[in-house]
């Protein structure tokens, strides 16, 4: 009995102590204070365990560095890699290293190809990139360049824009660098992957700063800097077995690398725009079947869900455009927009310039806006399509002869308004064909501005879907055409009248109902 007493009194005991008021709340409290824990923590959780945003918008991650002069300080002071060491970059050649690389490759290719099981390597991933081990002068030291300068220089082009902002913009060939050269552990890109030996390679990497030099060197020594670069680069077994076609050129500023470009055709080029009229690009120097399009980087911030979300009811004007009002070239639309929409209820007209104050301005007219205008300038494209859609402000493109990156995977119609200059031009009707668009529409063209935002901003370290990685997805869709038209080339016999440039030189009309 006595053994069974105490057995009850314990038990009662224990009953007791587990409903204590005290104890209860000391354990929801401490089960609130995991939970806030969990909560704030959960960004570096895996994304299927993190709570889901509005309309899926990339919310920049401290994690991530979006400005290219904070991504360049830290690279250039923090990350600066080494020359690697196993590295076979080739300085001079002649024809018994470019035949022995070239047998090298193609046994590499045939290993793939049947030892892997694949219909062919070159669809598979990831692409494989040889980076060139170029002298400091045409890549570090052009880093440092801009670095130094950054914040002594006043330079304005000769129409008046900041000479290190328009770099800022056309800086896509520093990342891309800069994600391919980062160690591995480091890079979340699965697509594309250095190789340190040339004849494990798909592709090759010319890592020169075109834009850089063209902007901050003198004339004269930047054409002789130009000259260097052609004669390095040509002189590599890897481009004289190839004829260039397997190479990778960033030439994103127009201007750039006038000079010497039409010796270095046959290479990818990663440009901002295509045009027709041969004030930028000779004819055959660039096509959609062999080159890339690369948007500018956004000289605007990013409006993530949360900004999307405050500014939304804020959107009260029509159509906002601001920039300069009278450009050359196929810019000349302009002018003819700004008499017919200047005034118009709901519209929004401003001459303006690059400068700090001019960001303020053109990012408040963008987040109050429903449209914004993207003209033409003096090329096809400008940065200010990127700005309106980080932006959430839907574009309406008056351009008939511009390309659009990574087109193949993203529909812009879905996002964007196109019209053609004729019909931009014609009195009123662009304001009614803007204001026909119901609020369902509207709506819906931009969910897909917010879905899209991701693919336009470049990173450090880059991201999945983000530029860097529509890049590689865009190149491995070429790869197959490269490689046929290398073997081709080596065995095409002189005088042979079966030539084949694989050129595509119809117009880009955006009128409707007009194929050619």
């Amino acid at each position: 009995m006595a053994g069974k007493y105490l057995h009850s009194s314990s038990s009662s005991r224990e009953r007791s102590l587990y409903t204590s008021p005290v104890i209860i709340i000391f354990i929801l409290s401490l089960i609130t204070f995991l939970f806030i824990i969990f909560f704030f923590s959960s960004s570096s959780l895996p994304s299927f365990l993190t709570p889901n945003t509005s309309l899926s918008i990339p919310n920049p991650n401290p994690n991530f560095e979006f400005s290219f002069v904070a991504s360049l300080e830290d690279f250039l002071i923090n990350k600066l890699p080494k020359i690697h060491s196993k590295d076979d970059t080739v300085y001079g050649t002649d024809g018994e290293a470019i035949r022995k690389l070239d047998d090298s490759i193609w046994e590499k290719e045939d290993e793939r190809v049947y030892e892997e099981d694949s219909f062919y390597p070159a669809v598979s991933l990831p692409i494989r990139v040889y980076v060139y081990e170029m002298p400091s002068k045409f890549t570090f030291d052009l880093l440092w360049l801009f670095r130094n300068t950054y914040k002594d220089t006043s330079n304005l082009t000769s129409n008046g824009s900041p000479v290190h902002r328009l770099i800022e913009q056309h800086s896509i060939d520093y990342w891309i660098w800069a994600d391919l050269i980062a160690p591995q552990s480091e890079r979340l890109l699965k697509n594309v992957i250095r190789v340190h030996k040339q004849d494990e390679a798909d592709l090759f990497y010319i890592p020169f700063f075109t834009t850089i030099s063209y902007f901050l060197m003198e004339k004269q020594q930047c054409k002789a800097l130009y000259r260097e670069v052609l004669k390095w680069v040509t002189d590599q077994p890897a481009w004289k077995r190839s004829g260039g076609r397997d190479h990778i050129l960033p030439v994103h500023h127009p201007w750039s690398f006038k000079t010497v470009r039409r010796f270095l055709k046959t290479a990818i080029w990663l440009l901002p725009d295509m045009d027709s009229t041969g004030n930028w690009y000779k004819p055959g120097q660039v096509y959609l079947e062999k080159d890339l399009i690369l948007p500018y980087v956004p000289n605007l911030d990013f409006c993530d869900a949360h900004c999307l979300r405050e500014h939304e009811s804020m959107r009260s004007t029509l159509l906002f455009f601001r920039g300069r009002l009278k450009r050359n070239a196929g810019g000349k639309i302009r002018s003819k927009l700004v008499a017919e929409l200047s005034g118009a209820e709901g519209v929004s007209i401003e001459e303006g310039t690059a400068g700090e104050a001019g960001k303020v301005a053109a990012q408040n007219g963008m987040r109050k806006s429903i449209f914004c205008l993207n003209p033409a300038g003096d090329t096809p494209s400008s940065a200010r399509l990127f700005d309106a859609i980080v932006s959430g402000c839907i574009p309406v493109i008056v351009s008939d002869e511009l390309e659009l990156p990574f087109e193949g995977i993203i529909d812009y119609k879905k996002m964007a308004v196109f019209v053609s200059s004729t019909d931009a031009s014609r009195p009123s009707w662009l304001l009614s064909h803007l204001k026909g668009f119901s609020p369902s529409e509207i709506k819906d063209k931009q969910k897909f501005l917010a879905k899209y935002s991701r693919h336009f901003l470049y990173s450090s370290p880059a991201q999945p879907l983000g530029p860097e990685d529509l890049t590689w997805r865009m190149i491995a869709g070429k790869l197959v055409n490269i490689k046929l038209h290398i073997r081709r080339s080596q065995r095409i016999v002189e005088g042979s009248r079966s030539i084949c440039t694989c050129e595509c030189r119809r117009s880009n009309s955006s009128i409707p109902g007009s194929l050619s």
